[in-house]
């Protein structure tokens, strides 16, 4: 069989495919020895803008059947797995991500890096991997998959803003940064949407005990304030999609999030969603405004997906103000780091308050923390869970209710100082 080089050589380049594939986003490389390079020249030329930007079944259907034929015509002598591997691949490229869209597509897998033409890697059961034999053909290849992700979105990532956050279609959150910002080249991660894990998954697999859970569901229906905190990764928002749920249906919940999460089942729901700037730098909608603006939308409860700027302080004095049972995560390493993150969050929106008066809305506001950790093997398990304490004028503290015994989450013995708002409907278990 002729040699992918010689394949090349034979096949002149039409005029009018390059433009076009770089007008939809797809890769084209430079002429060089790619067998599949004819290949898409070819389906650009005879599917056209319209079929490329498949919107229904019937669509993708035919774009699918020129791949088959532009590839029996051109390689005839293929063999049907050598024929089978191509048409997956320039599939990939032209309806999908390229090379990652195996991994995109494997429902197992978590999370997707793309450190370099020849360097990704991908999360599986919590444990970091090597994509052996998952290689773009270049540099320029890595950058037209990462543009055409943001560009799904309605983003863009170029010179001038190098950094971007987006959505793809099917709720994964995207994340790319360019040079000279990425030193080696572009840099691609993905964090797979999942779909929410319910109660029972978070107990067969480990991450909470049923005493614990049958606690925190009490505190939820009692209209305790909740945080959840621990490092990335952890767990945080697919805890926080399962104690939402323990949220009566009769309430009106305002959730507010940079990129759109939380998948509630109770029937009124209002999802709020933060905006980055457009190109002119105009437009953004942050986190802070949609939470204060949440608190004009007469919620019963806020839930914000994650406190990580000035915000805190509105959500704290939502929590003051009568919007009890809301909640929200952070980053922190231990309860008592997630207090201090929130103080200097809060201190950040520089409304002139103290430290001291901003602590005091913390132990005012905050019922109950949550915090999740990632053991070694990759199991993500509640580790702590505690009651925030006022230990004094301008003083919050953390109390463990329950806390890991070797491998065992179990109660430390401490009663709350709300347990009897737990009790008074009979929900302490």
């Amino acid at each position: 069989m002729r040699s992918s080089a010689a394949i090349s050589a034979k096949l002149p380049r039409r005029a009018g495919a390059p433009e076009l594939a770089k007008r939809l986003g797809i890769p084209i490389p430079e002429p060089g020895p790619d067998p599949a390079q004819r290949v898409r020249e070819r389906i650009l030329e005879r599917a056209g803008p319209a079929l490329l930007a498949p919107r229904d079944a019937e669509s993708r259907k035919r774009l699918e059947e020129l791949v088959s034929e532009a590839v029996a015509e051109e390689f005839p002598g293929l063999l049907p797995s050598q024929r089978k591997a191509l048409e997956a691949e320039i599939r990939d490229d032209i309806l999908g991500y390229g090379p990652v869209q195996a991994l995109l597509d494997d429902p197992e897998v978590t999370e997707v890096m793309v450190n370099g033409p020849d360097d990704v890697w991908y999360e599986k059961g919590g444990v970091l991997r090597r994509a052996e034999g998952v290689r773009f053909r270049s540099e320029a290849h890595v950058r037209a998959v990462a543009e055409r992700m943001v560009a799904s979105a309605g983003r863009r990532v170029d010179e001038s803003c190098p950094l971007c956050d987006a959505r793809l279609p099917d709720g994964s959150r995207v994340n790319v940064v360019l040079p000279p910002v990425a030193v080696r080249g572009v840099c691609i991660t993905v964090r797979k949407f999942r779909k929410a894990l319910d109660a029972e998954a978070l107990l067969e697999n480990g991450t909470v005990t049923q005493e614990a859970l049958g606690f925190l569901a009490a505190c939820v229906r009692a209209k305790l304030n909740i945080v959840v905190s621990g490092g990335t990764g952890t767990g945080k928002t697919t805890l926080l999609n399962v104690l939402s749920s323990f949220v009566p249906p009769d309430e009106r919940i305002v959730t507010v999030e940079d990129a759109a999460e939380l998948q509630l089942q109770q029937p009124h729901v209002v999802p709020l969603e933060a905006r980055p700037p457009n190109p002119d730098g105009r437009g953004e909608i942050t986190i802070r405004t949609l939470v204060r603006n949440a608190l004009r939308m007469r919620p019963d409860r806020i839930i914000v997906g994650e406190c990580r700027g000035a915000e805190a302080l509105d959500m704290l004095q939502a929590m003051n103000t009568g919007h009890e049972g809301s909640m929200t995560t952070v980053h922190a390493n231990s309860a008592r780091d997630c207090i201090e993150r929130v103080v200097t969050m809060a201190l950040m929106a520089q409304e002139g308050l103290s430290e001291r008066a901003v602590r005091e809305q913390v132990a005012s506001a905050f019922h109950v923390i949550v915090q999740l950790e990632r053991a070694r093997d990759g199991r993500r398990r509640v580790c702590e869970i505690c009651e925030v304490t006022r230990l004094g004028p301008g003083k919050a503290g953390v109390a463990p209710l329950f806390a890991l015994e070797g491998e065992e989450l179990g109660r430390t013995g401490r009663e709350p100082a709300f347990a009897a708002r737990l009790a008074e409907g009979g929900r302490l278990r």
